[in-house]
């Protein structure tokens, strides 16, 4: 009877385990499975968040793609990319942003102008602290036909591009996008407002050409399909690069210098990574390099910041969507 209980004793209280050492070594074996499951789940959750970074790019890929392949290289982490498209430059990057506060999917935008930067960073966009810094410059300046054009009787200030002898000469990138409307809008905050307002009707009833981005720019006015254009530093040194009869005016001072920025998005995924990367694109090396290749015309702007147009950057954001609305029904039609 006494065997008898204790045998329905152990199979009431454990019928599928063993008694004695056998249960220790399994609990033991299902101790260290439990161990390593989770070793390899907190191993596949953080080492995409050391490993890789995801970049909004608006620099231009021809410049950007080698700087971010050697970062690769030097630190091990994996590069993801997007790139904006001439037209529209930055500007779709910077709605995207936007549109993912929420949820980002980037770690880093690389802007190549200020206003949109600024502008996110205005609206919560980048991390609170050190979110976004300014590196290099390039300029917004007039370009010519050196066939067309002699130095002598070049156009000496925007408002010369209004007079009847630059009808139907004159090219720019619409004026909603990328350093074009960052010029536009910082012009509108240091001209009296019916001054700038009547030079850009000018420009229309001059019959201006409109197109999509400043490389387009230089090659019209290569082609001799304008005369003189209106676009940035390395689309002017790249048209020559490609042998186009084609020369920037010198800088004058509705001029505008335009640097490169980076930010840090709020909530990125991969903040290390993307702390690396922002480091790396402020270094000095990366400054030169795209001076070299003249994505930049300089590491520091110097005294020219005081030659070229100065920016009321707090009263341009302020009025950034009046200024698009006026620049929309004037250049749009």
């Amino acid at each position: 009877m006494q065997n008898g209980n204790n045998a329905s004793t152990r199979e009431r209280s454990d019928p599928d385990q063993p008694e004695g050492p056998g249960r220790i070594v399994l609990s033991a074996v299902s101790l260290a499975l439990v161990i390593s499951l989770t070793l390899v789940i907190l191993y596949r959750l953080s080492g995409p968040r050391s490993s890789a970074v995801v970049v909004y790019c608006a620099q231009d890929q021809v410049y950007a793609e080698p700087v971010l392949g050697e970062f690769e290289r030097a630190t091990g982490c994996k590069v993801g990319v997007v790139y904006d498209s001439e037209a529209v430059k930055t500007v779709g990057l910077a709605n995207r942003l936007l549109a993912e506060r929420a949820h980002p999917q980037a770690d880093v935008f690389w802007g190549n102008e200020e206003m949109r930067t600024r502008q996110l960073a205005a609206q919560g966009v980048f991390r609170q602290t050190n979110g976004w810094a300014a590196f290099g410059y390039r300029s917004r300046r007039m370009v010519i036909n050196t066939n067309l054009v002699a130095g002598t009787n070049a156009p000496r200030s925007l408002f010369d591009l209004t007079n009847r002898q630059w009808q139907g000469r004159v090219v720019l990138a619409y004026p909603l996008f990328g350093t074009t409307a960052t010029h536009f809008h910082a012009l509108r905050r240091h001209w009296p407002a019916e001054t700038w307002l009547a030079w850009c009707r000018g420009l229309v009833e001059n019959q201006c050409r409109l197109v999509d981005g400043n490389s387009v720019v230089v090659k019209w006015v290569g082609k001799g399909e304008a005369w003189v254009g209106l676009t940035d530093s390395d689309d002017i040194a790249a048209g020559q690069r490609e042998g186009l009869p084609v020369a920037a005016l010198p800088l004058a001072p509705e001029d505008l210098l335009i640097p490169n920025t980076v930010g840090i998005i709020r909530g990125a995924p991969h903040p290390e990574a993307a702390q690396r990367l922002f480091d790396y694109l402020l270094s000095p090396a990366v400054a030169e390099r795209l001076v070299r290749e003249k994505a930049l015309e300089g590491a520091s702007p110097g005294k020219l910041q005081d030659a070229t147009l100065p920016v009321d950057w707090e009263g341009l954001l302020a009025d950034l969507e009046e200024t698009t609305e006026i620049l929309r029904r004037t250049f749009l039609r």
